[in-house]
């Protein structure tokens, strides 16, 4: 395969890995089993809540129990699994117990890739073992330039493991960065994914630590980043390599989950936008059982399309309705619009009606 373009910047030499296949169809579930990783990459874009904690989520929901794994990859018709952190591998038992689980839930046609800097032939085995389909190692950064693939050759010939190199495209690491994917090419590995380099929240301090930029004001792209990986990939046209711009995370691979979890969790009130994103009403009301008798009764609003979210003490409603009945009603009402993720952030909310002292978010 030549080298290839595609939207948001994303480029490739090859056929994508089978796990990133998943991650761009909306069908992979991000599975984050813990924040510890003794590693320590200056640019670690891990978020202040997670990063060396030993926590766990499953897309943007705090797991407590690892069976609420199964609960979350049901809500979005998971057809893939991706583990990372953190370093899985500093967790073994609970990452062995996670790919169990999920396999027999799921079936053996349930993909899970792995990310990890540790390179141990025996935890490979016991992960492949447990029924792990791919897994990318991240070299830490200070031995790119020489990097021993004596050990990375032993885990290639494992039989039935896809095994694959994950790093950034960092600027003036460019050189470090060309002898690296020459060295696990000629290893074997089957793939090389180059990331665009970007900043966080959790390493920001980076940006005026190094002198990077920013790409454009609209992204958190590291400048120059793209430019290295597309020469690389010219220049080795033969290698298998892929290179996933930050922009194509954001665009192509985030907004299909959310669209892909929204169409499982949606309720008959509730409209799904392109970006994945739910539109309902809402009501507050002091007594919500009275509120209900008043749209039921009153206003004949199919109990179909209403809800008591007594966790959050409103009334969910189809926002057409709200619209038509909201002048009419003596509660604070709004049209809001939120991510069908479990914490269900908010986007934006309009308030209507004629109820005093709201406020537009």
């Amino acid at each position: 395969m030549s080298f290839k373009k595609y939207e948001y910047g994303s480029a490739s030499n090859m056929l994508l890995p089978k796990g990133c296949r998943y991650c761009v169809t909306g069908a992979k579930m991000v599975l984050f089993i813990t924040g510890i990783c003794r590693t320590g990459c200056f640019y670690c874009p891990v978020s202040p809540e997670k990063k060396d904690k030993d926590v766990i989520f499953a897309n943007e929901r705090r797991i407590t129990n690892l069976e609420e794994i199964l609960e979350e990859a049901e809500m979005m018709d998971a057809e893939g699994t991706g583990i990372t952190g953190g370093d899985p591998l500093t967790a073994m038992d609970r990452t062995i117990e996670a790919i169990k689980i999920l396999k027999k839930h799921f079936g053996r046609g349930h993909h899970i890739h792995l990310y990890t800097s540790t390179m141990d032939v025996k935890k490979v085995i016991d992960l492949k073992n447990a029924g792990l389909d791919e897994i990318r190692f991240h070299p830490p950064m200070e031995q790119w330039g020489s990097f021993d693939t004596g050990v990375l050759s032993e885990i290639v010939s494992i039989k039935g493991l896809d095994v694959g190199i994950e790093i950034p495209a960092i600027p003036d690491m460019e050189k470090e960065l060309e002898q690296l994917i020459i060295a696990v090419v000629n290893a074997g590995v089957k793939f090389v994914n180059i990331n665009e380099f970007e900043f966080s929240e959790s390493n920001w301090n980076m940006m005026e630590d190094c002198g990077y930029e920013i790409k454009d004001e609209l992204s958190s792209s590291i400048l120059g980043s793209e430019d290295i990986a597309i020469e690389i990939m010219k220049k080795h046209k033969k290698y298998p390599i892929h290179f996933c711009s930050s922009s194509f995370k954001d665009g192509v691979q985030l907004r299909n989950r959310l669209l892909r979890r929204a169409k499982h969790i949606a309720k008959k009130y509730d409209l799904i936008t392109e970006d994945g994103t739910l539109i309902k009403g809402i009501v507050y009301a002091d007594d919500l059982e009275s509120a209900m008798t008043v749209l039921t009764k009153e206003h004949k609003v199919p109990s179909s399309l209403l809800y008591v979210d007594r966790d959050r003490d409103r009334i969910e409603i189809a926002s057409w309705i709200l619209e038509r009945i909201a002048d009419n009603l003596p509660y604070k009402c709004y049209v809001v619009e939120e991510y069908s993720t479990s914490d269900r952030m908010e986007v934006e909310r309009t308030p209507l009606g004629k109820k005093q002292d709201q406020v537009v978010l």
